[in-house]
């Protein structure tokens, strides 16, 4: 499916045409994978388009790099200015941002010292990457195991790991799934592709933890936030294949995703899909991320 173009692109500090925003074939982050990035989304409110938690994703953006030990050359406020200044300037009332920083032209090999960063900021109107998330998608656990914690610090949000997800999603895809799921090296569930991954039995709420591989998603701290405030218990712990089979529901989360449920792991179906918790915190979201609960209109940063 075609990329929905828009008009400018945020690039290392002015807004330059979308088909401007160019780089060189020799960049290091092509060749290597020394790129961080974070996916937020704008929705529509009624006070007008707002950044969903964006001091997070950009703490995390500044995080990630200090792990690559690649130094942003612009601050959270700046890169917060830039945000609003690329969503008006592409009349956007909602879509989705990817926030960019890797290593750019200026040295080749694996010593990373030399080469320069480059930061961008797109936005475009994505409605999603999965595809059935009203009626519930399908899961297939890959034979790709997530990244090793000790060889890929998985609260970096890094370019080059993604080539795991990649494999396993194109694996599940050709299988005629929706979504890959991963199991960490030491076969306890981490996470899908793209998500973070949910499972409810007898009304109480896991989702694995960082030490598993899976990222310490924003969109799954909001779903834990959530599920608190409505009274739901909730556990972050190592979860076993077994234990999903013997789940009452399962769901996923992400940004691109939003809170999706799962209608069947490896063949076997879900008792109910989307189930009751499923279906309680997927509202809870979309009123969160729209402003219509003001107990979480902190989450929001409107764009003028």
């Amino acid at each position: 499916m075609a990329l929905p173009e828009a008009s400018t692109i945020w690039l290392d500090g002015a807004l330059v045409p979308w088909h401007e925003a160019r780089t060189h074939v020799l960049t290091h982050g092509l060749h290597y994978g020394t790129g961080v990035l974070e996916g937020t989304r704008v929705f529509e409110t009624a006070d007008g388009p707002a950044v969903f938690r964006l001091p997070e994703h950009l703490r995390r953006l500044e995080r990630s790099a200090h792990m690559l030990r690649m130094h942003l050359p612009y601050s959270t406020d700046d890169l917060t200015k830039a945000t609003a200044e690329l969503v008006r300037a592409n009349g956007h009332r909602a879509c989705y941002l990817r926030h960019f920083a890797f290593l750019g032209y200026g040295s080749m090999g694996i010593d990373m010292r030399h080469s320069p960063v480059t930061v961008s900021i797109a936005g475009w109107e994505w409605q999603g990457q999965l595809p059935g998330e009203e009626a519930g998608i399908t899961l297939k656990t890959s034979s790709w195991r997530r990244n090793d914690p000790n060889a890929v610090p998985p609260a970096a949000k890094a370019t080059g790991p993604y080539l795991n997800s990649v494999l396993a999603r194109r694996e599940a895809n050709d299988a005629g799934y929706d979504e890959a799921l991963l199991l960490g090296p030491d076969g306890s569930v981490s996470e899908c592709t793209g998500e973070n991954v949910f499972a409810v039995r007898d009304g109480v709420l896991r989702t694995p933890p960082s030490s598993a591989g899976a990222l310490e998603g924003i969109t799954q701290d909001t779903v834990l936030t959530l599920a608190r405030d409505l009274g739901v218990e909730v556990r972050v712990e190592n979860l076993l294949r077994s234990d999903l089979y013997a789940a009452d529901e399962l769901f996923v989360c992400g940004t691109a995703a939003g809170v999706v449920a799962v209608r069947s792991l490896d063949d076997r179906a879900l008792p109910a899909a989307p189930g009751p918790v499923t279906d309680r915190l997927r509202e809870a979201y979309r009123a969160a991320v729209s402003g219509a609960d003001p107990r979480y209109r902190r989450w929001l940063t409107p764009v003028g």
